[in-house]
């Protein structure tokens, strides 16, 4: 009984104690009354301005604006919020934050500026076998801090295929090449465009078109041949320069031109002409003072980089291109032990081809036309031949000024062939992939090992387009560590998806004729550009050397086209070579190794006015890297990941204004 009494008794106080309706409605006009007040003590009932989001296409983003100092002072009555610290340690200042730097524009000299290939800085370093004019690249105090300038007149080049046949004159302002190549016609000035008539390879258009009908009309019959892998030629490697082999190249047995899919070439007019064929060139020569024959690639659309052949090894891997061309190209092959056709072996795949045209080839013919005399000519083409027999390469044909050699499937042969042939040796110790300031040696990269002489070393690749998707041999093999078939695969699912992301919040990303020139600084294992395949453009894929650089190999044995690069340093290419640039955490890459303004000047240096960036990175990097930018005449915007607003990682969206030498900007 005691305890229902207290606990009725406990029921009735709380019921007590419960709020009343009008005590209830009472609180609440108070707190409508002290709320309108404090809104009329603030400037009153007038409507605020509309809220604004910035989006790219439908993708919600981060804002870009750049957030005022202080608060706007509305009322008069409440002062701008002050961010500053004033309680600091004793004896210490606040230290406010660095104002925004603006990077002026460097002087007009240096509108052809390549930072590891200066002309003048290249004068310091020995002229023996070139070597002056391999990379060099200047101090922390000799580097640029400033925006490396347009030339006056600067235009868009013309969009592919027009590319390949015209430039702007203004782009690429040297004459040099029309007075150096006028007996060749490779090159001509026409009001204010440069033409390329060599880009047709001296072959007239109606002699193309009956070649073409022809090949339609007769198709080649399927050929089979045992000393070469069964892939399309993808990548091709060219040293200048050329003319019209390409007639005779399809007539050989096997057809060389027809069977491969990569190649190295050392010009462009060629390779420009093979893309048509889903052959991807690679052409390469050195920096020059006066003739830009690669600068004059980039601007017709044609994969090309500043490169020679002298001390160091080629930036490329081992087993790399399925094909190697030399047309008229002056390099001493048969000089330093074979040391440059040894270099040229170590790039080619297993039963890769070599193609050497001019000098001295066939000089019984062309003696008089060299001005040379025979015996020299003789000496060097006896030389030549001497060298790539030590190399185990087989000579397939000689007819005109052309000769084809092939290299072979695997190194069963060429290894019991050394206990004759004691020069070159095969290299045991060497890294075969290693190529950044490598030095070249005197001995042949050995091909992975094969258990049958009709083995492809290294494993077969599928032919062009399977070649792209297919696992490659170096994954499937185990060659490298930590990645497998699976990985790869998801890769590649990974960047359909990215790069569907990007052509929804770049909408010109998907226009045929807005970029043609691409660069992806972080390529990996090429997804970025196996993505891209179908649209015409071609992507040079950068494998930084400070990360898991073995993956080039990879990208390489997809049919695609690539290099090494350091990116604390400068590419070896001239500037405005690329429409866009794709940096894929590059910035979280070299984070402890260089400035980010240095990495950032440099993408500009090599990017067109009007270029697109993408960087993809933590958003805190994109914050800092948002800062600098905004102090280098460029556009940006910070947009969500593919995968939504919660995910840190983002995407820094960038187009570099247009401005040239003499813009009232400057």
């Amino acid at each position: 009984m005691a305890m229902g009494a207290a606990a009725t008794k406990l029921h009735l106080s709380s019921f007590a104690r419960r709020p009343t309706l009008h005590q209830l409605a009472a609180v609440a006009v108070l707190c409508s009354l002290s709320y309108l007040a404090g809104v009329w003590h603030h400037g009153g009932l007038t409507a605020g301005p509309p809220s604004s989001s910035v989006s790219i296409a439908t993708t919600a983003s981060v804002t870009c604006a750049s957030p005022a100092p202080a608060l706007l002072n509305r009322g008069g009555a409440s002062p701008p919020l002050d961010f500053r610290a004033h309680h600091t340690a004793e004896g210490a200042e606040a230290v406010s934050a660095p104002a925004q730097r603006v990077y002026e524009a460097c002087p007009a000299k240096y509108s052809e500026y390549t930072p590891c290939e200066d002309v003048e800085r290249s004068l310091r370093f020995p002229r023996d076998r070139l070597m002056y004019r391999e990379r060099h690249c200047p101090s922390d105090g000799e580097r640029l801090r400033c925006l490396v300038p347009a030339p006056r007149g600067y235009r868009n080049p013309f969009p592919w295929p027009a590319s390949r046949d015209v430039a702007w004159f203004a782009n690429v302002p040297h004459k040099e090449l029309t007075v150096e190549k006028a007996v060749q016609n490779w090159i001509r000035v026409d009001g204010d465009k440069f033409r390329f008539p060599g880009g047709r390879h001296h072959v007239p258009a109606r002699r193309q078109r009956l070649h073409r009908r022809h090949r339609q009309a007769h198709p080649a019959p399927r050929r089979i041949h045992p000393d070469r892998p069964r892939h399309r030629l993808r990548g091709m490697l060219s040293i200048p320069k050329t003319h019209h082999h390409l007639p005779f190249l399809e007539s050989l047995e096997p057809p060389p031109i027809n069977t491969r899919r990569t190649g190295i070439f050392m010009v462009a007019s060629w390779g420009a002409y093979l893309l048509s064929r889903n052959i991807l060139a690679m052409s390469f020569a050195p920096r020059d003072s006066h003739e830009a024959q690669v600068q004059f690639a980039l601007e017709r659309g044609v994969p090309a980089m500043i490169g020679v052949l002298a001390s160091n090894r080629l930036t490329y891997p081992a087993r790399a291109f399925d094909m190697a061309h030399c047309s008229r190209c002056l390099i001493p092959w048969q000089l330093y032990d074979g040391l440059y056709l040894i270099e040229v072996d170590r790039i080619l795949r297993p039963g890769g081809y070599w193609i050497l045209s001019g000098p001295p080839i066939n000089w019984k013919k062309h003696w008089k036309g060299w001005q040379r005399t025979k015996e020299d000519l003789n000496a060097e083409q006896q030389a030549i031949e001497a060298v790539a027999k030590s190399l185990c390469w087989k000579k397939i044909k000689e007819v005109g000024d052309i000769a084809i050699w092939q290299k072979p499937t695997n190194h069963i042969h060429c290894k019991a062939s050394r206990k004759l042939i004691k020069s070159p040796p095969f290299c045991w110790n060497k890294n075969p992939d290693a190529a950044w300031y490598d030095k070249m040696e005197a001995c042949i990269t050995p091909l992975p090992q094969a258990s049958d002489i009709k083995e492809v070393a290294g494993g077969e690749l599928k032919k062009w387009p399977q070649r792209l998707t297919a696992v490659p041999p170096r994954i499937a093999s185990g060659s490298i560590e930590g990645v497998t078939d699976e990985m790869f695969k998801e890769d590649t699912k990974l960047w359909k998806k990215r790069v569907g992301h990007y052509k929804s919040v770049i909408t010109q990303f998907g226009q045929k004729d807005r970029y043609r020139n691409l660069l992806d600084m972080n390529a990996h294992f090429g997804g970025f550009a196996a993505a891209l395949v179908g649209d015409p453009m071609w992507v040079m894929n950068m494998v930084p050397t400070v990360g898991n650089s073995t993956t080039l190999g990879v990208v390489f044995e997809r049919g695609l086209i690539g290099n090494y690069q350091d990116w604390c340093e400068g590419m070896s290419t001239y500037p405005r070579t690329y429409d866009l640039i794709h940096a894929d955490s590059v910035f979280s890459l070299y984070k402890d190794r260089c400035e980010m303004d240095t990495i950032l000047l440099e993408m500009d240096r090599i990017l067109r006015p009007e270029g697109t960036v993408i960087i993809r990175d933590d958003v805190d990097l994109l914050v800092k890297i948002k800062s600098i930018a905004d102090g280098m005449r460029w556009n940006s915007q910070i947009v969500d990941h593919e995968d939504g607003p919660l995910v840190r990682e983002k995407l820094l969206l960038v187009v570099k204004t247009y401005w040239t030498l003499g813009d009232e900007k400057q």
